[in-house]
């Protein structure tokens, strides 16, 4: 009898519990950063919030459609697609989905569905359940510059069957970075030294003492002509509780844009917690940059702030995640979108930067152009560091499907700067689009740097424009800029206003810009063609006639960008 009742005890707990799985390891590191400390194991009821990315389906096809509506040699150029157009490409097959629930479910975990195809799932549980879950061990690391903690595992695994179903599973094995490309304020040092100067008299009056909007538009033809289009928008990306402030916004505007309303304001849109601090010495640098140059450069085009707080505690990848969710939920999200901050491509694992890239995908095909500064580390990567052997890649500047903007300095020549950041990626191969320009530089560069990047790869910036000495205002008082971070929300504004006058003749925005870029509209950038930007002791790449890994393109020359789009 007692033997009969341990029996039926052991079938209970048997039937109440799934049968062991034979798990594959997914992702694995042997140890954290270096900037990381380990401090114990996380408690075991600590909540922790989990994505899962599903195997896409049809990825290829994806990419042969973004470049189908944005060659200009296509005859669907232009024509893109809508939210559900790009979805299906990459949502999961029937056979994954159901895999993937049903082991969620027989673990009592119930997943929410995150983007519009399907490849996202999420769910919050406990540190005990997810070390049940994915064979990990979460525990608790501090960020030694920060003192910031983060729940992270050193491995994970899945269920062997769920091989080829499950891409990535999201925080896991990958550290915040917390390094956005912040824009660098000079220590004082005088114009004179700081920025390669014209003859008196041959630079714009309004280029005398600083970078502000009038200059720009006075060296890149930038027109003050109010846009006319409230459909048309321009989205600024905004992480780590920076804030853009109103205040600032006005005076800025009261003192270099005189011609226009200085109550032309922006509009807000937050996620993971993200709020309106708009108390003026909380103002952030980067924030206010990047509306000061969009506002104000960008003439009464609707700017929208879309700010991610710090809710999701996994620095700007995770904000990278939810924001570009979001984007993608949305059924119109703004027609150009720029961001000024990422980590490096090799701190972002191989299948999530994959991952990422596609939805940059999805969003070029519907319309958006998203524009990336591409960092101020030279040949270092995002920022300047000290000890690397080979070139080190930003991220997400290798993503084919986005575009990366440079910086130059100085006029007359206008010169590459020396933070600029450019090379080759490691994730992903050379796109055909600017393959002819590529291959010149390399025929240029021949042995020099041979095994310090890989040659084959996409490479790095594609444009640029002016990124030094940029005058904002924080926290009322004005101060002088320099970074990439100046030069993505600029070229973000030339692109904004060529949208605003396609809209207004009834054509469509320009959409992911490559394609275009390296064809009809090469012709319509001012060639840099000296500068270099140096990093892990070298002097970094050259930048000549041509394409070049320091300034891309060149810089926007907008009455010959208009006549390359068809305006």
């Amino acid at each position: 009898m007692k033997l009969s009742l341990v029996v039926v005890l052991l079938v209970s707990v048997a039937l109440g519990k799934p049968a062991p799985r034979s798990m594959r390891v997914l992702g694995r590191r042997d140890s954290p950063p270096s900037s990381y400390t380990l401090l114990g194991a996380a408690s075991s009821d600590t909540q922790i919030s989990l994505r899962i990315a599903l195997a896409q389906s049809n990825p290829t096809g994806l990419e042969e459609a973004l470049y189908d509506v944005s060659t200009p040699s296509s005859t669907n150029y232009g024509q893109h697609l809508t939210k559900e157009e790009a979805a299906q490409f990459v949502a999961p097959t029937s056979e994954t989905r159901t895999a993937v629930t049903e082991w969620l479910e027989a673990s009592g975990v119930n997943a929410t569905t995150l983007t519009p195809a399907g490849d996202w799932l999420g769910f919050t549980i406990s540190v005990s359940q997810a070390n049940e879950l994915f064979d990990a061990d979460y525990s608790v690391f501090v960020h030694d510059t920060t003192g910031k903690q983060t729940i992270r595992t050193l491995s994970y695994s899945v269920p062997e069957e769920l091989q080829g179903h499950i891409t990535v599973v999201y925080p896991t094995t990958t550290f915040p970075t917390y390094k956005p490309r912040s824009p660098n304020s000079p220590a004082g040092a005088p114009l004179s030294q700081r920025v390669p100067r014209a003859e008196s008299g041959a630079i714009d009056p309004s280029c005398a003492n600083a970078i502000t909007p009038s200059c720009l538009q006075a060296i890149y033809g930038i027109p003050t002509t109010p846009a006319t289009q409230s459909s048309n928008r321009l989205g600024v990306a905004g992480y780590d509780d920076q804030w853009a402030n109103t205040a600032d916004l006005q005076t800025f505007l009261k003192t270099y844009r005189p011609d226009m309303s200085y109550n032309t304001t922006f509009s807000l849109q937050t996620l993971d917690g993200g709020t309106n601090n708009q108390t003026e010495a909380d103002a952030g640098v980067e924030a206010n940059l990047d509306i000061q140059y969009t506002v104000g450069l960008a003439t009464d085009v609707p700017v929208i702030f879309i700010s991610a707080g710090d809710d999701n505690h996994d620095g700007d990848l995770g904000g990278f995640l939810d924001m570009t969710e979001l984007l993608l939920n949305e059924d119109s999200p703004p027609q150009v979108w720029t961001t000024s901050y990422g980590p490096n491509e090799d701190q972002v694992p191989i299948d999530l930067a994959y991952n990422l890239c596609n939805a940059y995908a999805q969003l070029g095909a519907r319309g958006v152009s998203i524009l990336f500064a591409s960092g101020d580390g030279g040949v270092s990567g995002g920022w300047q560091a000290t000890g690397c052997t080979d070139f080190v890649v930003a991220f997400p500047d290798g993503c084919p499907y986005m575009t990366n903007v440079g910086s130059t300095t100085g006029f007359d020549p206008e010169v590459g700067a020396w933070f600029s950041a450019g090379g080759f990626s490691n994730y992903w191969s050379r796109p055909a689009y600017q393959e002819a320009a590529v291959i010149t530089y390399l025929a240029y560069l021949g042995d020099t740097y041979d095994g310090l990047y890989n040659a084959s790869g996409r490479a790095y910036p594609d444009v640029a424009t002016q990124g030094i000495n940029f005058a904002i205002v924080a926290d009322q008082q004005t101060e002088l800029v320099d970074g990439t971070s100046c030069s993505s929300p600029t070229f973000a504004s030339v692109i904004s206003l060529l949208n605003d006058e396609l809209a207004s003749v009834g054509k469509p925005p320009l959409g992911f810009l490559n394609p275009w870029l390296y064809s009809i509209a090469a012709a319509a950038f001012n060639d840099i063609t000296s500068g270099n930007n140096p990093g892990c002791n070298t002097t970094g790449f050259q930048a000549i006639v041509g394409w070049d890994p320091v300034t891309g393109l060149g810089t926007p020359n907008y009455e010959l960008l208009r006549v390359a789009a068809g305006l």
